[in-house]
């Protein structure tokens, strides 16, 4: 029997991630992974005063490190990347399936959606937040997504290798999932009226997902309709907007002490 295109598709994504790798750097993001167990590590690059400095979570992960001159750092990062003498080769992390993650995970029961939000450094913040804040997960589309790349690493701060980070192939599915589990779904827009506190109100003690769009863009319309409320944060000031690591770190903030 014939597979359907979709499962034909599904196998072979999954072929290319188990191939994939990505290289961190700096010294917080470096150390952070060697340190996750749940983290296959490749191949570490460092100079002598990077190692001096990670010895210890270098010792714990029992790799082989490749010692370089600072002047000639070979690790196939960008140029200006601040990489603090310090480059790690790994697989990306598999923090399994939405329902293992979100549904019946560790941590409040309290989600963040990004809907096509790109910037690795947006991501990466919106991960440190949600960490700080003990949300379960951070989920984003497959594709038109920020992947996990060293940028984000270091911008998240070692929360990439703590905070489930899931990655769907269809957003709007993964949003109705929530729905079925019991979540309210808040998206949150500026030019709406109902204001953050009273749609938290409105939750109860239900599961809360908060959504978020790009700047800019903001939700597409399919998420918007998929939303069970819509609510904005309110701006005292004329210029009323904050990006959206910014509004992720002030939402999940409300969330948790609604």
């Amino acid at each position: 029997m014939k597979k359907p295109a979709w499962v034909v598709d599904k196998e072979r994504n999954r072929k290319v991630e188990a191939k994939e790798t990505i290289w961190l750097f700096g010294l917080h993001a470096v150390r952070d992974a060697l340190l996750n167990p749940r983290r296959e590590k490749l191949r570490l690059i460092v100079t002598k005063n990077a190692l001096d400095k990670l010895a210890e979570a270098v010792a714990a992960s029992g790799m082989e490190p490749e010692v370089v001159d600072p002047r000639k750092f070979s690790a196939p990062i960008d140029e200006g990347s601040v990489h603090q003498g310090a480059a790690l080769e790994a697989r990306p992390l598999d923090w399994g399936s939405l329902a293992d993650v979100a549904i019946s995970g560790q941590g409040a029961p309290l989600v963040v959606l990004l809907d096509r939000v790109t910037d690795p450094h947006n991501v990466g913040a919106v991960l440190r937040s949600a960490e700080v804040f003990g949300a379960r997960a951070v989920i984003a589309p497959r594709h038109h997504s920020a992947p996990e790349t060293g940028a984000l690493a270091k911008t998240a701060s070692g929360a990439l290798e703590r905070q489930p980070y899931l990655r769907v192939t269809n957003l709007s599915d993964a949003m109705a999932e929530l729905k079925d589990a019991g979540y309210v779904l808040i998206g949150l827009d500026g030019a709406v009226e109902t204001p953050l506190a009273a749609a938290l109100a409105g939750a109860g003690t239900r599961p809360v997902a908060l959504v978020m769009g790009a700047e800019g863009p903001g939700l597409r319309e399919k998420t918007r309709e998929t939303c069970d409320v819509l609510a904005r944060i309110p701006a005292a000031g004329g210029f009323g907007s904050l990006n959206v690591s910014n509004a992720a770190a002030v939402s999940l903030y409300a969330a948790v002490t609604r």
